[in-house]
């Protein structure tokens, strides 16, 4: 072999190399991007510090987030497994959060509406049994940010706990012992027939009561922190 071809062989190996170590970068690059991206996993379980910040310093009772004589009542109806209400768990809320609730001019109550599959119920469980303990807005927050595929399996017994320890549940062992004794089914079925009565056909849904307002009204789902800080304003 002559020189030039020599080096048209080398010149032709080493582009092949370099396909083949750009190929398995594309390839690990995709397997972390899907893997990141789907969720559910409850060895790496991400935005603790975000909802401890955003939550901080506001009261809590129940399911229900903000001062309890807060004129303005906000009544959100969601399926902890919807990925719209996780949406709006991190595009909508957290500005109203940080403005009329932490400020006492309103309060927002996260209720059940139990409508994308069976999982559903234990994880809303886990969130009624948060709220006797002062910490349902955290599990519910920490849930949505490491939601996984609806129906896929992934609301294990694992994945609730992991998430209920980085709540900050002060006392696990009475908080699994609580979301699975089935003393809060009923709790869950109630709260989706009222919102299904209320004419709800999907989540997350909304309603509204405050001093400006004829009773109980039925708000559009918000695409905006602002639609809805304006809902509040205009019945506050």
């Amino acid at each position: 072999m002559d020189d030039d071809a020599r080096r048209q062989r080398l010149l032709q190996l080493s582009a092949g190399g370099v396909f083949l170590a750009i190929l398995v970068v594309v390839v690990v690059i995709i397997v972390v991007s899907s893997s990141s991206d789907s969720g559910g996993n409850a060895s790496s379980l991400t935005g603790k510090a975000e909802v401890e910040k955003l939550l901080a310093g506001i009261p809590q009772s129940g399911t229900v987030l903000g001062k309890p004589d807060a004129p303005v009542k906000v009544y959100e109806y969601g399926d902890l497994q919807c990925p719209y209400c996780k949406a709006n768990a991190e595009e909508v809320t957290p500005e109203v959060i940080e403005n009329q609730v932490r400020s006492g001019e309103a309060s927002i109550s996260f209720n059940q509406f139990i409508i994308i599959g069976p999982d559903s119920i234990p994880a809303g469980e886990a969130a009624l049994a948060a709220g006797a303990q002062e910490k349902a807005w955290n599990f519910i927050e920490l849930f949505y940010r490491n939601q996984g595929k609806e129906n896929s399996g992934y609301v294990t017994d694992e994945f609730i706990e992991s998430v209920g320890k980085e709540a900050g549940i002060p006392d696990l062992e009475k908080w699994n012992e609580e979301r699975k004794s089935g003393k809060f089914k009923k709790q869950l079925e109630a709260e989706t027939k009222k919102a299904e009565k209320l004419g709800f056909g999907g989540t997350p849904s909304f309603a509204i009561e405050g001093p400006k307002s004829t009773g109980l009204e039925i708000i559009s789902t918000p695409e905006t922190s602002g639609q809805l800080e304006e809902a509040i304003a205009k019945v506050g």
